[in-house]
């Protein structure tokens, strides 16, 4: 069974450096921060006016603090800009005016890696929050994606104490069947930051092996078959019931892979996916943690507007588990 705590004390113990953005105008984010600093769950630093914020909170007196006006980093990160983005023909005055936007400021940082990553959105939209991360930081590989994912975990009857990850349900929002098996690979990386046991992966549908005839429909059917990772068990297209209970699994699809015992989903399009976990987060009261950046060079991470302090510290600490490099002691 995941527990948070484990999680919460592999972060602490990596000592990782993660940039907030939002730390001028979110007192969300303040006091998520003061907690992860006191508890050393990693090491924050603030974009913002140092002396507005200190005057605000002393206590802020003993934290990094950035202001991307005065800081020595700006002209290095103007003339960044101007380098990552001269295919599209930004102008300095452009790059000088993106690099006082606290969100691409902090991006920078992480480029740059001076932050070991990124945690925003508990005051802007995610297209706000991560346009600077997929046009600096770039994905992983080249022609690659960059998606999300949410880790759902808590006490719930149904579940009984499995936990799940879901994706994709904030970036893609209607990616092709090879898109879906990037995406589906890109989740199996990512489960093993939660311990999943045994990566167990559906491609969900509203039909089941054929029971509907649809486009969208057999696009599951076709990410399901260019799926091709040995060591994780996966099926599709298949209903949500279908993946996720024994019963019914048994009934609809007697021959399958998974029997109902499903522990990664992949939603066809992000209307699916966005919609299923609020219902599972509002409805079902599970914990969800994301959404969550995959395929990017370096750890960039959204939160819902809806985010609570918890929320963020629970990003942060996957944020600095998906830091690559050597694990600090």
């Amino acid at each position: 069974m995941f527990k948070m705590k484990n999680l919460l004390k592999e972060a602490k113990r990596r000592q990782r450096k993660i940039v907030y953005p939002e730390a001028g105008f979110s007192d969300r984010i303040i006091e998520a921060v003061k907690k992860l600093k006191k508890e050393k769950i990693v090491e924050p630093i603030l974009i913002g006016d140092e002396s507005a914020l200190v005057v605000r909170h002393k206590e802020l007196s003993k934290f990094t603090i950035i202001n991307p006006k005065t800081s020595s980093l700006r002209e290095k990160f103007v003339k960044k800009i101007m380098q990552k983005r001269k295919d599209k023909g930004i102008t300095l005055q452009e790059a000088e005016e993106l690099v006082l936007d606290p969100y691409y400021f902090a991006t920078l940082l992480v480029d740059e890696g001076i932050a070991d990553g990124m945690v925003g959105g508990a005051e802007c939209s995610t297209a706000r929050n991560i346009k600077p991360a997929l046009q600096l930081i770039k994905a992983e590989k080249k022609g690659g994606i960059v998606s999300s994912f949410f880790f759902m975990y808590g006490k719930n009857k149904f579940l009984d104490g499995k936990s799940l990850l879901i994706a994709d349900c904030a970036v893609m929002e209607d990616p092709t069947a090879e898109q879906l098996v990037e995406i589906a690979n890109q989740s199996v990386e990512s489960s093993r930051i939660f311990s999943l046991d045994e990566p167990r992966l559906a491609f969900l549908s509203y039909s089941t092996k054929g029971s509907a005839k649809s486009a969208s429909a057999e696009k599951m059917r076709k990410a399901n078959e260019l799926f091709k990772r040995p060591a994780v068990v996966s099926d599709g297209e298949l209903q949500f019931d279908a993946a996720m209970v024994q019963r019914v699994a048994q009934n609809k699809d007697p021959n399958g892979k998974l029997g109902g015992d499903a522990n990664i989903l992949i939603f066809p399009n992000i209307d699916a996916g966005n919609i299923c976990y609020k219902a599972m987060q509002y409805v079902g009261g599970l914990n969800a943690v994301g959404p969550i950046l995959q395929g990017l060079k370096k750890p960039v991470n959204d939160l819902s507007r809806g985010c609570s302090v918890q929320d963020i510290i629970e990003i942060s600490a996957v944020t600095a588990l998906q830091a690559k490099g050597v694990k600090k002691q």
